[in-house]
């Protein structure tokens, strides 16, 4: 299984065979997010397919936010409306009341084009049709609506695999400045071993009343408080991981994102006890790269 980017794009044209003057085309948009977050822009008289729509997106992507507009093209009568006069004459005497009733809370009465403008009031006189074939053509739209899906799935496996590739290659960095940390805290181990021998002996020779025992379990003490090994451990299982949720594929963008945080978490550490200016170099280049990792990792599904 792959993994795949939240970063799409997609579009599919439809049209009905029995009108030829009726087309449609369905944009569908998605970008990174915390969750799943759709949005919809939806021609007058298209608004039941609202939830059909938010049902198939739902089962084609888990996160990101995800923006589909139907686009409604007509040709020949697409100009000719019918005006529900029943429906209007209810509102103008909705609007007329309540503006009379509270004249202070509204600037202008109610004006005639707002009314038009609102829902069910004027449709085209291709809407009149019969239930069955608006059914029909709904059925269509949402034919339509599937194949962009299928699209967008396919974009987003494929930014994926590219995204996968930018996950290895930071992922090989930060194993490679790891394993030259190792050296360098080989090292800095080894220094601070001998400064605190030598200043223990030091000790001693000034104050021969100390206890050699005590001073020598404090240094051990602060040599085991210095040494940045365990940290350079932790991220090399955390390293590895990472490589296994990307190789396993699928919804790991929040798992990758917890990694992140947690190799971002042991370079801290290795900075704060870094005794050394090549060791405290090391961590900030990790630093560097463990952020490059998260910033792509948050484009994952």
């Amino acid at each position: 299984m792959s993994i795949s980017s939240m970063t799409a794009f997609a579009c599919f044209r439809g049209y009905d065979s029995a009108a030829p003057s009726y087309d449609w085309t369905w944009e569908v948009r998605s970008v990174n997010a915390k969750g799943l977050d759709v949005r919809l822009r939806l021609p007058l008289g298209f608004e039941g397919l609202e939830s059909v729509a938010r049902g198939m997106v739902g089962r084609c992507c888990r996160r990101g936010a995800v923006s589909l507009t139907l686009i409604v093209t007509r040709t020949g009568n697409q100009d000719m409306m019918s005006l529900n006069e029943e429906w209007l004459t209810k509102l103008v005497a909705i609007t007329s009341e309540w503006y009379q009733r509270y004249p202070n809370f509204l600037v202008h009465p109610p004006r005639l084009d707002g009314l038009l403008a609102l829902p069910g009031v004027l449709t085209p006189l291709e809407e009149n049709k019969s239930r069955a074939k608006l059914k029909e053509r709904e059925t269509l739209v949402l034919l339509s609506l599937e194949k962009a899906l299928d699209s967008l799935a396919i974009m987003r496996v494929e930014e994926g695999g590219r995204l996968a590739a930018i996950l290895e290659t930071h992922l090989d960095t930060i194993e490679t400045l790891t394993e030259r940390a190792y050296g360098s805290a080989d090292m800095q181990q080894k220094g601070i071993y001998s400064r605190l021998h030598g200043l223990m002996d030091a000790l001693l020779h000034t104050s021969p009343s100390l206890s050699e025992e005590r001073l020598t379990q404090e240094v051990a003490l602060l040599a085991a408080k210095a040494d940045v090994r365990e940290e350079l451990d932790r991220l090399r299982i955390h390293i590895a991981a990472a490589r296994q949720l990307i190789a396993a594929g699928g919804v790991v963008g929040r798992k990758l994102d917890f990694l992140c945080q947690e190799l971002n978490r042991e370079a801290d550490t290795l900075c704060t006890k870094a005794n050394s200016i090549d060791l405290t170099y090391r961590g900030l280049d990790l630093k560097t790269t463990i952020d490059q990792l998260r910033e792509q990792a948050k484009n994952i599904e």
